[in-house]
């Protein structure tokens, strides 16, 4: 392993591929002696560390120079922070009884500058147990046999190796330790890609997976109905693949990217420039930004300087407590949201721990020197420091006094409010500490390898301590931490928002949290009236198009994303009740939509009802018809003796004054609300009595012509038309009505029914006749008994003899004929209850018609003008 290592080292340079990686290797590991430019400490299992103590605000590896300045990497308090929380975990459970008590912990702790290839040779040097040499040259060029190790000091293998923080940088040193299958625990690399069992086999991480925090970004946009955002994130597999997650589980909650943008990881001016452009012309105004803490410093100084306002930030949980961003943009930064890692309330001894430095101990580490010279701006003796900023500029510093403490002053080191990674750093300690537990619970012949075999904790392979901490479940801090199939932790987060204070300063409030282990409803709980927003007291709207009221539907516009779309009301008939439905439903045949379209209501049901205007006038009507004609009768009764009555038949007056009141009564069935009895009862009624009306007058007709044929020399034609003769005539006449309307019942009787389609809104109930055969038979059957009956009157009407009523019976036929011929085309028309009006109208009109044209002159005479009611006046010609 250490030739292996050796040779990777040496050409480090050659596996990163790219300008000026060498360099930066020398800038940022050559910082002071190499013993003190890590952090060691022996023990029976010693667990390396890695951490960004040293970032670039431009990344080193686009840094196309010759020879970059050493100035190009700051110190992170921050990181030194996870450093020290490290080193307290192994510390704390050194001290304890229950576990590990018969095995030590070590570390060994090295700066990954958050850089690839510097991360790569402080991995490689971590499982070497070797140290480089003091000379640059030696560690990179003379690996020859005994020189190999000549100026370094041996130490222990490291095992196992917490770290790093980028998923990038984890990434590749996965990949090149692979075949060395040496354990790695991150603490903060969050790609969904290092899930991936099969290509990361030795990979676990007490960070959540972005699967969890993009589900989560989902659900809150969702939440708030912003269907229409920006994403925006740094050229990296973290923000690759974090956006690709994003774009594909939003899809579910309706959400859509307004614009989708990657800029590089060094920020020219130019690449500024498209990036703020991109914002300002898009109409969203919530951004989600997947990057680390130095792009979001550029952007936002860009932003400010073009004052753009009223943004809506969501933070990834890579910035989302970066604290560092308020200083200068505090304005911008108000309100924002974000998710970060579950924090824990408090660590016991932590802060005593971080905030117990001092001079005297400083000097133990490169690392630690270099913060305190940072921190309160003075140079300690014999510091080797110089190189991480300008030598001119550190010359100047005072000496440091050593009186210095860190709880005068602010930093991100000692501040313990916010323990989100450093937790993580925690939890991935107590992981191997409790892995390495279960391998010394082991009993020999039950163990997990090859023959029931266990490992020794003290000398095992690294892969066989990976099977133990796949497999691993404890609590830390009364917390239950447990690992699924793919090495990841159920994810918890945070949901803060960035407040600000009265004096100005940021205030992170926990405004909810997601729970990826609760159920998909009630995993996203959020306080919404504890969120202060960038501006007023409610969320920014951020649609492409505004949301469709019920009665609407959405109709997609074409060629653009689906959260874009026109709102289209719907159709007659359909209704949607809730808001940008899809489609509308169609209300059933018995319900018809408001006037919203909303909602289905039961349609009016109509039909001629008694209750109407309308059906109480035909009703009257009716009635007054009957009236009359019964008074007739009683008339034609009270002077049944009279010259005028009995010159007229008698008989058959009657009989036609009867039938005109059933004919009138007969329009009473046409009013109400139908049924099939009352359907089989009214058009037989309508058809049957007026065959009796119409034959009644055929017969007094009949009678007329036969009374003047009659007088002739030599006739006797009136003994074939006697009394006898007149009723069966009336019968027969009346008798085919009667068949035709049997056989109509029989085979396809009226009926009643619902008649949705005339009006949509409306549920017609009315009679339809069965068979148009039959229902135009009757007529036409009433319509042949007319016609005869018009002929022989007419014929008759110029007879002498004041007796003679056939001039009455033309008119009245007339009369008959004008109504149902103007009746035929407006019943065809209508529908409803106009069509059972008109019906009745005519039945009425027809009535009238011939009660009037026929007895009214008798009437008048009888009552009025009693002198002409006499034999000798009728006689008269």
């Amino acid at each position: 392993m250490a030739l292996l290592a050796a040779k990777l080292l040496m050409f480090l340079s050659v596996i990163s591929g790219k300008p000026g990686s060498a360099a930066a290797l020398d800038n940022c590991v050559f910082l002071g002696e190499e013993e003190k430019n890590s952090l060691y400490e022996d023990g029976d299992v010693v667990v390396g560390g890695l951490f960004p103590l040293h970032y670039s605000p431009v990344s080193s590896v686009a840094a196309y120079r010759a020879k970059p300045t050493p100035t190009m990497y700051n110190f992170s308090s921050r990181a030194l922070r996870w450093m020290q929380t490290m080193t307290f975990a192994i510390k704390e459970i050194n001290q304890r009884s229950d576990l590990l008590p018969q095995i030590k912990l070590g570390f060994h702790i090295r700066d990954s500058c958050d850089d690839i290839p510097v991360s790569l040779r402080a991995a490689l040097l971590l499982v070497n147990g070797q140290p480089e040499s003091v000379s640059g040259d030696e560690s990179l060029g003379k690996h020859n046999g005994s020189n190999l190790g000549c100026a370094a000091i041996n130490r222990t293998v490291s095992s196992v190796i917490i770290g790093d923080a980028a998923s990038g940088v984890s990434m590749a040193l996965l990949r090149s330790l692979g075949s060395f299958h040496i354990p790695l625990v991150s603490y903060f690399a969050s790609c969904s890609c290092l899930s991936n069992q099969k290509e990361f086999p030795t990979f676990m991480r007490t960070m959540p997976s972005d699967t969890f925090q993009v589900r989560a970004l989902a659900r809150l946009v969702s939440y708030f109905s912003w269907t229409w955002v920006g994403v925006i994130g740094v050229e990296s597999d973290y923000a690759r693949f974090a956006i690709q997650l994003f774009l594909q589980e939003s899809v579910q909650y309706g959400v859509c990217a307004a614009y989708t943008y990657f800029y590089p990881v060094v920020l020219s001016q130019h690449a500024l420039d498209e990036l703020l452009d991109v914002i300002q012309m898009s109409s969203s105004k919530v951004i989600i930004n997947f990057s680390s803490e130095s792009e979001m410093q550029r952007i936002l100084r860009e932003v400010q300087r073009r004052n753009i306002s009223g943004l809506q930030w969501i933070a990834s949980e890579a910035w989302a407590t970066a604290k560092s961003l308020w200083e200068k943009s505090a304005d911008l930064l108000k309100g924002t949201l974000g998710f970060a890692i579950r924090r824990a309330a408090v660590i016991p001894g932590l802060k005593q721990h971080l905030t117990c430095l001092s001079p005297s101990h400083i000097h133990e580490s490169a690392f630690l020197a270099e913060f305190w010279e940072e921190t309160f701006k003075c140079r300690l003796n014999g510091s080797v420091n110089s190189h991480s900023h300008g030598v001119g500029s550190y010359l100047d510093r005072p000496l440091c006094e050593g009186t210095e403490d860190l709880s005068d002053v602010y930093s991100p080191y000692s501040d313990v409010t916010q323990l989100r990674v450093s937790y993580n750093v925690y939890k991935a300690v107590y992981l191997v500490a409790h892995a390495l537990q279960d391998m010394s619970n082991c009993k020999v012949g039950k163990g997990p390898f090859l023959h029931g075999t266990c490992a020794d904790p003290k000398s095992f392979k690294p892969w066989q301590l990976i099977h133990y901490m796949k497999r691993a479940n404890f609590s830390a801090l009364g917390e239950k931490i447990n690992f699924d199939q793919n090495g990841d932790p159920i994810a918890y987060y945070d949901l803060l928002n960035w407040q600000k204070r009265p004096d100005g300063s940021l205030h992170l409030v926990k405004v909810g949290f997601y729970d990826a282990s609760m159920l998909a409803g009630r995993s996203l709980v959020i306080n919404d009236s504890a969120i202060q927003w960038p501006v007023g007291k409610q969320a920014f709207r951020s649609v492409c198009s505004d949301s469709c009221p019920p009665g609407s539907r959405i109709v997609r516009r074409k060629g653009e994303p689906i959260c874009c779309y026109d709102c289209v009301p719907c159709a007659e008939g359909e209704v949607s009740n809730m808001t940008d439905s899809l489609e509308c439903l169609r209300c059933s045949e018995d319900t018809w939509p408001n006037n919203e379209r909303n909602l289905c209501i039961p349609k009016t049901i109509e039909y001629l009802s008694y209750h109407e205007f309308m059906g109480i006038l035909l009703c009257v009507a009716s009635l007054l018809g009957a009236c009359l004609s019964i008074s007739i009768i009683a008339t034609f009764y009270t002077y049944k003796d009279t010259p005028l009555v009995r010159a007229n038949n008698m008989e058959l007056s009657f009989l036609l004054l009867v039938f005109l009141v059933v004919c009138f009564l007969v329009g009473l069935l046409f009013i109400g609300k139908p049924s099939d009895w009352l359907c089989r009862i009214r058009y037989p009624a309508f058809g049957i009595s007026f065959a009796l009306c119409i034959s009644c007058l055929l017969a007094k007709t009949a009678v007329v012509l036969m009374a003047f044929r009659a007088t002739l020399p030599g006739s006797n034609v009136m003994k074939w038309f006697g009394a006898k003769q007149q009723r069966a005539s009336v019968l027969l006449g009346t008798a085919v009505q009667v068949i035709i309307c049997l056989i109509w019942l029989l085979t396809s009787p009226p009926h009643a029914t619902s008649n949705t389609h005339y009006h949509s809104a409306t549920i017609i109930i009315e009679c339809v006749t069965g068979s148009e055969v039959g229902f135009w038979c009757v007529l036409g059957y009433i319509g042949i008994l007319a016609c005869m009956c018009f002929v022989m009157a007419f014929l008759a009407r110029k007879l002498p003899d004041n007796f003679n009523e056939a001039k009455f019976i033309t008119f009245s036929m007339l009369i008959f004929f004008a109504v149902w011929v103007t009746f035929i085309p407006v019943y065809v028309s209508t529908a409803g209850k106009y069509t059972v009006a008109v019906h009745i109208f005519a039945v009425l009109a027809s009535a009238f018609g011939l009660l009037f044209c026929i007895f009214a002159p008798k009437c008048y005479i009888l009552m009025l003008k009693p002198e002409k009611n006499s034999k000798k006046h009728i006689m008269q010609r």
